[in-house]
């Protein structure tokens, strides 16, 4: 068996059919975001006229908290005071007071028993799922088909039965838990914002119809917390149904702009994931300065009232003068705005010439983490993005979806750069 071989002809039939992807190097300038410069190979800076200055278009640092001095200050503290690592897993020597400040915070802030962190909010939701679908013996799932991978793999991992449900269909999720007995147990999996299409759910109804059932819930606010909701609480905080849902899963990586994944819930919930869960037990915690800036973090947030929207408000403004324009996109009153190419090649080509000829950043989405025939370019507003900002690039946009022949737009769209 030539191994080597057999997966390069796997990366060849990816590749052939356009899925292959790009990392671009950008440096997010502190001082200068959403303004900031990317590393392109030399030939492509030979080639084209790239401005040190490109916009970013797809940060989900939603509230710029990375870039926010307080919380920069606070890591730094932390760790002149104990270092850079945490020494071991949260068993040996990786528990420290910051760890254990970050779990009371985020406990208090969701208005829950406890909170459990982890080192990615993809981690905690595989290894949460998972612990739980494989010690509750004959337990069903019920989970959205356009659930995120961690979700999906937490779910395969623990190799329970599992019913999928059309997107945020009530309807369907109700005949699917009707068929079930009623005393057999289940859980339904869910997001309460999907973040490639913008989408929220409403978390209240389908608490209702976990009680009705006899079901468990399981609820990804990953996109959700910091934005959505009192103080940034969450889209199930905002409609007053925080304190049923049995478990809530949350990022630090977004809203609040650091890294690490946590889930709140009751406490004998959270010391059976502590006692049990493999993916938390085994595994290096995180920096005690990230903990500590994450605490930080969370505490700014929650005053930032002002900016959740002033984020809002832009992105209504953006998504006007889409509809103007007739440009696709899947319209939503989340600040997630998918502009739709549908087609791969096209995503990749406008990405490509945004950035080229508009120093513009927005990358191309594309299967697997959307459905093929469904690809697009996600764009997310945050708080330093200027109204003239997203005049500059709607313009853009404009030129780009009115080119019946976008393969063969580079030049023209020179041409207009130079008349300009």
């Amino acid at each position: 068996m030539n191994y080597k071989d057999l997966l390069q002809k796997q990366l060849i039939k990816f590749s052939s059919k356009g899925y292959n992807r790009t990392f671009t190097p950008i440096y997010r300038y502190q001082e200068t975001f959403p303004f900031t410069k990317i590393d392109l190979p030399n030939e492509k800076i030979k080639n084209t006229k790239i401005n040190p200055e490109t916009t970013i278009w797809c940060s989900n640092d939603y509230l710029n908290m990375s870039h926010n001095q307080e919380v920069i200050n606070r890591m730094i503290e932390v760790i002149k005071e104990v270092g850079t690592g945490s020494g071991g897993t949260r068993n040996i020597s990786g528990t420290t007071p910051y760890h254990e400040q970050l779990e009371k915070k985020l406990a208090n802030f969701h208005e829950r028993d406890a909170a459990l962190i982890f080192t990615s909010a993809y981690v905690a939701n595989q290894t949460s799922l998972a612990t739980l679908c494989k010690k509750i013996p004959n337990i069903e799932v019920f989970s959205d088909q356009l659930n995120h991978a961690s979700l999906i793999e937490g779910i395969k991992n623990s190799k329970a039965s599992c019913s999928i449900f059309r997107h945020n269909d009530l309807d369907h999720l109700e005949l699917l838990l009707s068929e079930k007995d009623l005393e057999q147990p289940k859980i339904i999996v869910f997001e309460s914002l999907y973040s490639m299409d913008g989408t929220e759910t409403n978390v209240y109804e389908y608490v209702k119809l976990a009680k009705k059932y006899n079901a468990l819930t399981y609820l990804d606010e990953v996109h959700a917390v910091g934005l959505y909701g009192k103080g940034g609480r969450g889209i199930a905080f905002k409609n007053k149904i925080s304190n049923a849902v049995d478990i809530i899963n949350g990022t630090l990586a977004k809203g609040f702009g650091q890294i690490g994944g946590y889930i709140v819930a009751n406490q004998t919930t959270i010391d059976f994931i502590r006692s049990f869960a493999p993916g938390f037990i085994f595994t290096t915690s995180m920096m005690p300065s990230i903990a500590a800036a994450a605490t930080k973090s969370i505490e700014i947030v929650e005053s930032l009232d002002d900016k959740r929207t002033d984020i809002f408000n832009k992105a209504k403004y953006f998504k006007q003068k889409l509809n103007l324009l007739d440009i696709p996109f899947i319209d939503s009153n989340s600040h997630i705005i998918p502009i739709l190419t549908y087609s791969t090649k096209k995503a990749k080509l406008f990405s490509k010439l945004l950035l080229e000829q508009y120093n513009s950043y927005i990358q191309p989405i594309f299967y697997p983490t959307v459905p093929e025939g469904s690809a697009r370019l996600r764009i997310t507003i945050t708080p330093k993005h200027s109204i003239q900002d997203i005049d500059n690039l709607i313009g853009a946009l404009k030129r780009l979806f009115n080119s019946e022949k976008p393969e063969q737009s580079i030049s023209a769209v020179a041409r207009q750069n130079q008349v300009a």
